[in-house]
């Protein structure tokens, strides 16, 4: 953004606020009372309000980055070389201090942005192009600022890129600015993980040994306590928890689901009865079971082989080091249901019944479909949504995959309550909403990507050969039949693309 483009979004910004605050202003006409249905166009203004104003603030963002980035480099440039590097962390810190009281911000906040307006400005054309047009908020620029931090030039650019811009080979589906913040930065870390220059192994490996558990405690006699553990471990434990929290809802028992799980972990952990970590009344059971988490890993066959260093995809997570998955099929844990996926194009199955009840492979297809709640913005994990038919069963709608939603509590209840409709869904795409004021929503689409293929194998259409002494020989022409069930019947010699198991 140069000083022109910067004075331009100034004053377009002065004349938004201005049209917005004279339409505000306008009273009953202006709101629309003359209209035949005027508390339709009334309730269409304030949400067109709202939305103009989302687009200002992000405007409003970039320009703040415009100047927060210039003034630095001015204050560089007054201050002169530095003579040595205590005097150049002085200028720094003197500068840091300039903003934040400025702004009347911490140093910390003040430091925070101009790290975040300098890598716009310099590194992230695209993030920054997307702010000023007011199509990405602020909130998804810093994620962006914050997922390419230790990424070299080109794998900074191509990540901005993969969401950004439309042109781009294999550009994100779904413009980024349509997604809330949390789920934006689920995606470009998800994008980042399977494509960082550095082996997902290597980074795991390292980040594995500052595994711990931290204690911090809280207001009211309340005191937080987390882990930072491998995500197989961390997603076991959840799932665990949660099914067992559920287990325990009935009419009778007033806890809330996230009561019940930290009330079941807090017994568990303490080996003592439920009488020992209940809250409100309410207890948990002594000799709570111990049930099996129900955890899906969505593994490339090729990865699953050793023949490639791909990723594999936890439920609920992202991203993990195949070797991981690897070791969890290898020790046949049962709290895990491995899914493959075919290595020509990344697709699963469809699968179809007849009947109203859902099979177990639907209800896993359904969670490997859409990951979590398909309501935008929602972040539900999928373990505890509810399945829906789209069409009603009873107005013809089948128990195919095509027909099916899995709502969490609150959406399908806000579904089959208000008029809420959900869209039609496919195999591979959830449902997107329609709202009351007759605007479309779409739900989030999962990123599928094709596998690596590795050059040494054939695959149909390239003309590629297997070359001698090639890992695995696989017919062009190979129709992988995937069993969702997870009963596969696959030839595989697992015994020399695998660790053996530990003891």
């Amino acid at each position: 953004m140069d000083s022109r483009a910067a004075v331009a979004t100034a004053e377009a910004l002065s004349v938004s606020f201005a049209e917005l605050a004279a339409v505000l202003r306008g009273g009953p006409e202006a709101a629309g009372f003359g209209d035949a249905d005027p508390l339709r166009r009334v309730a269409d203004d304030f949400l067109d309000g709202l939305a103009e104003i989302s687009r200002l603030d992000a405007k409003s963002a970039a320009l703040k980055v415009w100047l927060a980035a210039g003034y630095s480099a001015a204050a560089e440039a007054l201050a002169g070389p530095s003579a040595s590097p205590q005097d150049h962390t002085g200028q720094e810190m003197a500068v840091v201090a300039e903003v934040a009281c400025v702004l009347t911000v911490s140093e910390r906040a003040a430091s925070a942005l101009l790290a975040e307006a300098h890598q716009l400005t310099t590194a992230l054309p695209l993030t920054l192009s997307a702010l000023q047009a007011g199509t990405i908020s602020w909130q998804h620029a810093r994620i962006m600022v914050d997922e390419t931090v230790n990424l070299d030039p080109a794998g900074a650019q191509a990540l901005e890129a993969h969401f950004l811009d439309p042109d781009v080979a294999n550009p994100a589906r779904g413009f980024a600015g349509e997604l809330i913040p949390g789920r934006f930065r689920h995606k470009a870390r998800t994008w980042r993980e399977r494509h960082h220059p550095v082996s997902i192994e290597k980074r795991h490996t390292k980040s594995a040994a500052d595994r711990r558990l931290e204690y911090a405690p809280d207001r009211d006699g309340m005191a937080w306590l987390s882990t930072y553990l491998p995500a197989d471990q961390a997603a076991g434990i959840w799932d665990r928890t949660t099914t067992a929290a559920r287990a325990l809802q009935g009419p009778h028992e007033g806890r809330t689901l996230s009561q019940l799980r930290a009330d079941t972990t807090a017994a568990w952990l303490l080996g003592g009865t439920g009488d020992q970590a209940g809250i409100d009344g309410g207890s948990v059971a002594a000799g709570v079971p111990s049930p099996r988490a129900q955890v899906l890993v969505t593994v490339p066959l090729l990865s699953l082989l050793g023949v490639t260093d791909e990723p594999a995809m936890l439920d609920g997570y992202g991203p993990i080091p195949p070797s991981m998955a690897r070791q969890l099929i290898a020790v046949g844990a049962e709290s895990f249901h491995r899914v493959l996926i075919d290595p020509r194009d990344g697709a699963p199955l469809e699968i179809g019944r007849t009947s109203y009840r859902l099979t177990k492979a639907q209800r896993q297809w359904l969670r490997l479909r859409d990951g979590k709640c398909p309501f935008p913005g929602c972040s539900n994990h999928s373990l505890d949504n509810e399945a829906d038919h789209l069409l009603a069963w009873a107005y013809g709608g089948s128990t195919g995959i095509s027909n099916l939603g899995q709502p969490c509590h609150k959406h399908h209840r806000l579904r089959h309550t208000t008029a809420w409709t959900p869209t039609t869904a496919s195999k591979n795409e959830p449902p997107g909403w329609i709202s009351p004021s007759g605007r479309h929503y779409t739900s989030e689409h999962p990123d599928w990507e094709p596998p690596h293929w590795p050059a040494n194998i054939p695959m149909a259409g390239t003309g590629t050969s297997t070359s001698p002494g090639s890992f695995l020989d696989v017919h062009p022409e190979l129709d992988l039949d995937l069993d969702l069930d997870l009963d596969l019947d696959l030839d595989l010699d697992l015994d020399k693309s695998m660790p053996p198991p530990e003891s």
